[in-house]
């Protein structure tokens, strides 16, 4: 489904990494690891359209996604290392906002139970600033539970989440590829997902 050929990715003056290519099918995901530094944030950038890169070509179902390609960014759910909430609102106005802006949507009964599966029931109508950095993080699982996107790219989405919130992120990304979905994920933190259908990309 997602393809890189020969990306080069720089940061001000310096390359960060060159030479770049994998392919990620259906029902597979993507380890991108390395040091701080090393571009996987710049890499992900790329791969969902945000970011033009260096050198090389990125492909999706095929056909080439020049930068910025709307086809590629309508197709990718993308969550990166900041939360991007907003303090003043509720985790329930946070999530049906983040929905929105991705060009989705969903009831207010799909906000309820997407917030009580990842545990936040109770918080629903909290202000963002009273909630924990790892609750936070559980708002983006929220949104992931509600996206049709087939690619998901995903910068360290284990940051700030204790035991129970890393299993409930392998478990959601494991249907999300058992569903003929692929991903892309940077992470320090190892992930439980099959072997068989995981690939790892080691930056630096």
């Amino acid at each position: 489904m997602l393809e890189a050929h020969d990306l080069a990715g720089t940061r001000g003056h310096a390359r960060l990494f060159a030479g770049i290519s994998f392919r990620v099918e259906a029902g597979h995901a993507l380890i991108v690891t390395g040091a701080n530094g090393s571009g996987k944030t710049t890499l992900l950038r790329m791969l969902a359209g945000l970011t033009a890169p260096a050198a090389g070509a990125i492909r999706w179902k095929g056909a080439v996604a020049a930068p910025f390609d709307p086809r590629l960014r309508a197709a990718v759910a993308f969550v990166g290392h900041l939360s991007a909430l907003k303090n003043e609102l509720s985790a329930a106005e946070n999530l049906a906002s983040l929905v929105a802006l991705s060009g989705a949507s969903a009831s207010p009964d799909q906000i309820e139970a997407a917030l009580d599966a990842v545990a936040l029931s109770k918080q629903r109508t909290l202000p963002t600033r009273a909630l924990s950095q790892g609750q936070r993080r559980r708002i983006g699982l929220a949104r992931l539970s509600l996206s049709r996107n087939p690619l998901w790219i995903l910068d360290e989405p284990g940051t700030a989440l204790d035991s129970d919130g890393a299993a409930l992120l392998a478990s959601m990304a494991r249907r999300h590829l058992d569903a003929g979905g692929c991903a892309v994920i940077a992470t320090h933190q190892p992930l439980a997902l099959p072997p068989s259908r995981t690939a790892t990309l080691s930056l630096g």
